[in-house]
């Protein structure tokens, strides 16, 4: 990786994690010239990138200043479809079925997904395409005893609707864990990514039924620019 990428990637990564704020001004380039032990042009270079993706405006006279990016909120606590935030943020929104078979669970897909080696699992690849990019792709697998019939039109409208609507199945709860994780080639053939993108947002969930039974695990590869991951918590002294 050249060294403007790596500057860009550590400025980037500090303005997604609210380090700089919309409104805030950057380090001169002066001080990042000290910091990176690198040429001005170098920082240059990289200050240009993050004006080109929409992070940073220049201001003569002043700076770079970060500027507010219209990111689409996404819950990560409750349990929610894709299909209904869709409809309760207004999202723009295709889902595509890129892929759908049954398989047999290996060893190492056992350790990874939490079902018992030799389950039969639907696997099924979807992206989600908002605004005509497609920032988002999630990968399924589902056991088919408990979901027996699942089609690709099932898939590109909602797998919980059809879950719940039509196999009369409580959905109940689910273990999440996030993370941001290097590019792999399925995101790089499936998504329309930025020219420097390196990362990606990861969310693994093992999903559970009204009687603690898994029947799923999904991992949802989100773009990192194009999302706002939040939560709502509430502070309860009597557990302290």
């Amino acid at each position: 990786m050249k060294a403007y990428e790596v500057i860009y990637q550590t400025i980037e990564n500090s303005i997604l994690k609210g380090e700089y704020g919309p409104g805030d001004f950057l380090p001169s380039e002066n001080q990042y010239v000290k910091q990176f032990k690198v040429s001005r042009d170098t920082v240059r270079k990289a200050l240009n990138l993050l004006m080109t993706n929409g992070h940073i405006q220049k201001i003569h006279g002043k700076g770079s200043m970060v500027l507010k990016r219209e990111q689409l909120r996404f819950p990560i606590s409750g349990l929610t479809s894709y299909k209904e935030l869709q409809q309760a943020y207004g999202y723009d929104s295709i889902t595509d079925v890129v892929s759908l078979e049954t398989i047999k669970i290996s060893e190492d897909l056992s350790r990874l997904t939490g079902f018992e080696k030799d389950e039969d699992v639907w696997k099924i690849i979807r992206t989600r395409e908002i605004d005509h990019q497609k920032v988002i792709r999630d990968t399924d697998y589902l056991l088919c005893r408990l979901i027996p019939n699942l089609t690709r039109e099932i898939g590109e409208d909602s797998i919980y609707k059809y879950i719940e609507k039509e196999l009369n199945l409580q959905i109940s709860f689910a273990e999440k864990e996030i993370r941001v994780v290097p590019l792999n080639q399925l995101d790089k053939d499936h998504l329309d990514l930025n020219s420097q993108d390196n990362n990606i947002v990861s969310i693994q969930s093992r999903v559970f039924l009204a009687n603690a039974e898994q029947f799923q695990y999904t991992e949802s590869r989100h773009r990192v620019d194009k999302f706002l991951f939040y939560d709502f918590a509430r502070r309860n002294p009597s557990t302290i």
